[in-house]
């Protein structure tokens, strides 16, 4: 008897992935593939939109005949900040260009002219001004810069939505890709800003629909719940909320580490905008406050960087535990940076910068020292960061109790450790939650394909202290 099951669709900006959850959301199958980045007409690197969505339809006929398995839905979780353009025909066009794509500054220029200073429109759309990184601003940008390419639009989706159009036909947006730091959205209002409709953009935005609503389609001859899709660190939040009830900050890690705290009501503040602090949104359409810090890419530049120095493999940071002691040495004498010493608060505040990236290598006698500094430079923004969300009354105290680390550095005994000791009042524990963005997407549409009621497995933590992790996994709440 085939195994009923649901499809995923995880893209991240390295790692693509499909997973097939069975009905107690345990992954029975899985594949992983990375694709080079290609250059757009401009040679700015960009996502391979064709060969992803080979890839993407490619995969999913494999898994609708694989003969143990009887797919009943399929869902997306998927990076933000990205859109896809679909002329009169609905086919692509243009590229799926980079949230790091360099902007121009007489259209930067020109909006904020245009449209009010810079803070104001980040408080209102609770959108740090990102340029490229906010995907409003790009749709903004190829209206001035590539005008040939803007009267060729039709529809501007999201990367989630797109990849649910694949299989459903039908454009549609939804609130947790239209709410992540896009300056799309009147978070005051609750509706697109009016500069989105002063310049008539919402007539490229699909309908949108709850992020737990689904289509129904016929792919291979075979009827499926199609997902309208979420963005990734929304998604990685749902598990969250179903298994606990007292307030928690997630730190999701992959490229970004985002902190998630959605017990936070408090307006965001200019000062919390200027480094890097935003509104999410919630699945179900409220507010979650979070900041966010490049330390996943900083830590694969870094390492880069720290393999070629040292003439090791680029994982050998893989080999490396916690070593308290040579923690405090290296607080004890602080290495310098470029010779000017140790980098001020307004330094480690700007949050985009590399602190490490300035540091002599030569200065470290191994790479287990250097790699111990990276972490520890990491973690000084990483407190700095998450900081920023932890308060969630106006006094400035918070009614946080967990940390939870899910997704690259939760299995970082350095990241942990050092965590923990950042936050020596809050409980600090690495999550094991497998696949936390893609087991949300699915736990989405729970009630649309999986007759069983939700799972009563525990979510599996692991507790770390200011100096060591404990020797023993902790099961607390479940969904």
């Amino acid at each position: 008897m085939p195994t009923p099951v649901i499809a995923i669709f995880d893209i991240g900006k390295t790692n693509k992935k499909l997973f097939l959850f069975n009905e107690r959301y345990e992954i029975i199958w899985e594949k992983a593939e990375q694709f080079a980045e290609i250059p757009d007409e401009d040679g700015d690197p960009c996502e391979d939109l064709k060969r992803l969505t080979h890839w993407v339809e490619s995969s999913m006929s494999e898994v609708l005949d694989l003969p143990d398995f009887t797919v009943r839905a399929v869902n997306f979780s998927t990076y933000g900040a990205s859109l896809v353009y679909l002329d009169a025909e609905c086919h692509p066009i243009g590229c799926l260009y980079n949230y790091l794509k360099p902007y121009p500054d007489a259209v930067r220029r020109q909006f904020y002219q245009t449209y009010g200073d810079e803070a104001t429109m980040a408080l209102q759309t609770a959108s740090p001004n990102l340029d490229s990184l906010n995907s409003g601003l790009m749709l903004y940008r190829i209206k001035y810069d590539k005008p040939r390419l803007y009267w060729r639009i039709w529809y501007a989706l999201h990367l989630p939505q797109y990849l649910s159009f694949l299989f459903t036909r039908q454009v549609l947006s939804d609130v947790t890709s239209i709410g992540c730091h896009t300056m799309l959205w009147d978070f005051e209002k609750n509706q697109y800003h009016d500069w989105v409709r002063a310049e008539k953009l919402d007539n490229l935005f699909a309908p949108v629909l709850p992020s737990d609503s689904f289509l129904k389609a016929i792919i291979m001859d075979r009827p499926l719940y199609v997902g309208v899709g979420l963005h990734d660190s929304s998604a990685a939040l749902i598990p969250y909320l179903a298994s606990f009830q007292e307030p928690f900050v997630l730190i999701s890690t992959g490229t970004w580490c985002v902190s998630m705290n959605p017990f936070n009501s408090q307006p965001l503040t200019p000062e919390e905008l200027q480094y890097d602090c935003l509104n999410y949104m919630h699945y179900k359409g409220q507010p979650v406050k979070a900041s966010r810090l490049f330390a996943g890419y900083e830590h694969e530049q870094q390492t880069r960087r720290l393999a070629e120095h040292f003439h090791v493999a680029i994982d050998h940071y893989v080999g490396i535990d916690y070593n308290p002691v040579l923690i405090e040495q290296l607080r004890e004498h602080s290495m310098p940076v470029n010779g000017h010493g140790e980098p001020t608060g307004s330094q480690m505040l700007s949050m985009r910068g590399s602190l490490f990236a300035e540091r002599n290598l030569s200065a470290f006698a191994t790479y287990e020292e250097a790699y111990h500094q990276l972490m520890l430079d990491i973690i000084a923004q990483q407190l700095i960061s998450t900081n920023l969300v932890l308060a969630d009354s106006s006094d400035g105290r918070t009614s946080v109790k967990r940390i939870f680390v899910d997704g690259g550095f939760g299995k970082n005994p350095i990241y942990m450790n050092l965590l923990a000791t950042a936050f020596p009042d809050i409980e600090v524990f690495a999550a094991s939650v497998a696949q936390a963005s893609a087991l949300g997407a699915a736990l989405a549409i729970h009630h649309h394909w999986n007759p069983l009621p939700l799972p009563g497995n525990s979510i599996e933590l692991k507790k770390y202290t200011a100096f060591q992790p404990q020797r023993r996994t902790t099961s607390l709440g479940s969904f």
